[in-house]
């Protein structure tokens, strides 16, 4: 049930990083409320996002991506429910002014898509800075590292209805801040028991899911989420996710307040280029490329 899953107060800290780490721990995933984004640039988004979908197929496919995943995704046999566009590097001005003439985005709209660009990775690095805080750190670990936009329509229709709109997976990054539709449910998250838990949409909230990265870098401590959705209902369903992915350059590995000699490091250091490739190239949705890094890590040539 939705009551189950933590609801984070971004109005309550100090006094929440607690239940911040043990949702992190515990369930992978949280909603936030008080999140400071105002509800009318929501739900414009939102506004954008259908005008975007409802373009001509041959200016949707102007929308290329930098990295694989990152541009627009058509409906086909391999994804035949969910159509979705890509914008990689949300924090880079250029990109983001790039996917606007893509897509023929009117100035109104540009001006929509960078203002929620800008204060949805705003909230990303506040999420990720009081996780730090939350474990007991006070670097800046997250400054520079890119930020990728998935924008996602399913198709939903009666000949769908029970089926998965997207197969279960983790998210590669660190951390994923999902909003959803704010009337249309399927989101479904699996807990300690294996068992799947509908998460069904609250307006004005967000979801956020911790990613593989996250849990490299706790040291095993973070769960990554395994997440899915379903069709529940013949009718259109949006949602607009960031993503905060891993550092460009620098390796992915525990800082060294998260290991002593009773608890050692779980994983080898590893950049995150190299898993997301992994990850794309053997398969491996739901977090199982982790395990070629372990320190009892198998060959990965």
């Amino acid at each position: 049930m939705e009551t189950e899953i933590p609801i984070i107060d971004l109005k309550d800290f100090p006094s929440q990083l607690s239940k911040l780490i043990e949702a992190c721990e515990e369930w992978g995933c949280f909603r936030i409320i008080n999140h400071k984004i105002p509800e009318e640039l929501l739900l414009e988004m939102k506004r954008v996002v259908r005008s975007l979908f409802d373009l001509p197929p041959e200016i949707k496919r102007r929308n290329t991506g930098a990295i694989a995943s990152s541009g627009y995704v058509a409906l086909s046999p391999q994804s035949p429910i969910c159509e979705a566009f890509g914008l990689y590097d949300v924090n880079s001005s250029n990109a983001v002014e790039a996917f606007c003439t893509q897509l023929n985005a009117t100035p109104c709209q540009s001006q929509k898509i960078k203002s929620y660009s800008y204060e949805l990775h705003e909230l990303a690095m506040d999420i990720g800075r009081k996780i730090q805080e939350g474990m007991g750190l006070s670097c800046d670990l997250f400054k520079g590292w890119p930020c990728q936009f998935r924008i996602n329509k399913y198709h939903f229709t009666e000949e769908t209805v029970g089926s998965s709109g997207v197969i279960m997976h983790t998210d590669s990054g660190f951390l994923t801040i999902l909003h959803e539709d704010d009337c249309v449910g399927g989101l479904e998250v699996m807990d300690k028991k294996d068992e799947f838990i509908a998460v069904d949409p609250v307006p004005g909230s967000l979801l956020v899911n911790i990613g593989d990265i996250a849990k490299a870098w706790s040291n095993g401590r973070f769960c990554c989420v395994k997440h899915r959705v379903q069709c529940k209902e013949a009718v259109i369903r949006l949602s607009v996710a960031i993503l905060l992915l891993g550092p460009r350059e620098e390796t992915v590995e525990a800082p060294p307040e998260f290991t002593n000699p009773d608890i050692p490091r779980f994983y080898l250091p590893f950049k995150f280029e190299d898993y997301r490739k992994l990850r794309h190239s053997k398969g491996l949705r739901a977090g199982e490329a982790l395990a070629f890094y372990t320190t009892q890590a198998p060959n990965i040539a």
